[in-house]
């Protein structure tokens, strides 16, 4: 099942569905791994005297980690659910700033950062003006980090997708979004370059890319819920959605023992401001 913005219209718009499901998304989405924040840093260089804008942070989950490096952060979130349940998440880090806003819209206010991060919300932003962007606001020697998650799995390992793909199809039939993840030693071969977002054109030079495995095991309401939080589910009607994800919960009690395994690759790509 992927979750392809340039598969549907509007799809810079589209990421703001997640404000509608604020603390579901809070909730059940995976975190990073405190190893890709050593790495970010090990990298890049950054410590408390550093300055990053986030983009896109959602309900402050990478927020959290970047503030615990000691660095100041502005946040940019345009779901005003998200940014307040960030804000409350956050209010104990006096460094930290949440913006309400599209960084498309931003008001940098001649501010510059050390470093621009962007944490499973780049694909949401508009490429004909976010890569400009993020060139203006990150100082000369800075950095831009894009932070994801790659659902994966591994041959022979029981997967939801394949035990409830005739509920799909019966429910969405013909829906692009649908079909097995890729296989894990897949996508660590795609070790170079952006990702799936747009090249910035030699705005941000070649990139550092890591690879973290995790793996959630869930139950059949956790991981309805799970999809819920999802725009690929989200957009749906909800009269297709929720029977949809009432029969990918039943599959995974009565198919799969009520325990689930939902696998990813974390990955961290990071790269230098070019001039």
């Amino acid at each position: 099942m992927t979750d392809d913005p340039k598969t549907r219209p509007d799809p810079y718009g589209l990421g703001r569905v997640f404000n509608e499901v604020a603390e579901l998304y809070d909730r059940v989405r995976p975190r990073y791994p405190d190893e890709l924040f050593a790495d970010l840093v090990a990298i890049t260089g950054m410590d408390e005297r550093s300055s990053v804008l986030e983009v896109g942070c959602g309900s402050g989950q990478a927020t959290r980690s970047l503030a615990a490096l000691g660095c100041s952060v502005t946040a940019v979130e345009p779901g005003a659910e998200l940014a307040a349940l960030a804000r409350r998440r956050l209010a104990s880090f006096p460094r930290v700033e949440i913006e309400t806003s599209r960084f498309e819209e931003w008001d940098d206010r001649g501010r510059r950062f050390d470093a621009l991060v962007a944490a499973s919300s780049w694909h949401w932003v508009d490429p004909t003006v976010g890569w400009r962007r993020a060139h203006e606001v990150v100082s000369p020697g800075g950095w831009m980090a894009l932070l994801g998650h790659v659902v994966v799995r591994r041959p022979g390992e029981p997967e939801v997708y394949a035990e409830s793909a005739d509920l799909h199809e019966r429910f969405s039939p013909g829906n692009p979004g649908w079909g097995h993840p890729p296989l894990e030693d897949d996508v660590r071969a795609t070790d170079e370059g952006w990702g799936l977002v747009e090249d910035p054109g030699g705005l941000f030079v070649p990139t550092t890319v890591r690879w973290y495995p995790t793996v959630q095991w869930l139950t059949g309401d956790g991981f309805a819920d799970l999809l819920r939080s999802q725009s690929l589910y989200r957009r749906l009607d909800r009269e297709v959605r929720e029977p949809l994800l009432d029969g990918v919960a039943e599959r995974i009690r009565t198919r799969m023992g009520d325990r689930a395994p939902r696998r990813c690759l974390s990955v961290l790509r990071v790269g230098p401001r070019a001039g």
